[in-house]
């Protein structure tokens, strides 16, 4: 189940960026699957439960599906198709490359921040939601 590297890789990279912006709780991240990038996303949902910690220990993972895109290296036209079917929808070549739908990225971060300046003026810590 290579759902737990791809999880790891994706806490590792959210921890880099909250650690950059000083956020004090990651709250939600919100990732892209395609349906060829080889991760299951019921898999991955689990894994992330199972690993998150510290600064997103309480995080929620949102999990958006995005459709196959190809373009024809005969008429060049670019068509949404499904992932086993990945001819040209205009003159049905079968010569086509996949540009979208293959991959997992990593969309949003949601995170409290604790703003310094806020924090000096008010006895009460300023929190702010950043979107990344």
């Amino acid at each position: 189940m290579h759902e737990l590297s791809v999880c790891q890789a994706l806490l590792t990279q959210v921890a880099e960026i909250a650690g950059s912006r000083r956020a004090r709780v990651v709250e939600r991240i919100t990732v892209e699957v395609g349906p060829l990038s080889g991760t299951e996303p019921t898999l991955l949902l689990n894994a992330f439960i199972a690993m998150r910690s510290g600064i997103t220990s309480t995080a929620e993972l949102r999990i958006e599906h995005c459709t196959v895109g190809i373009t024809c290296l005969e008429c060049g036209a670019y068509s949404q198709t499904q992932p086993n079917r990945l001819i040209c929808a205009p003159c049905g070549s079968w010569r086509t490359r996949v540009i979208a739908g293959d991959g997992l990225r990593l969309l949003r971060v949601e995170m409290r921040t604790t703003d310094s300046s806020d924090a000096q003026q008010s006895p009460d810590p300023v929190e702010k939601v950043h979107y990344v």
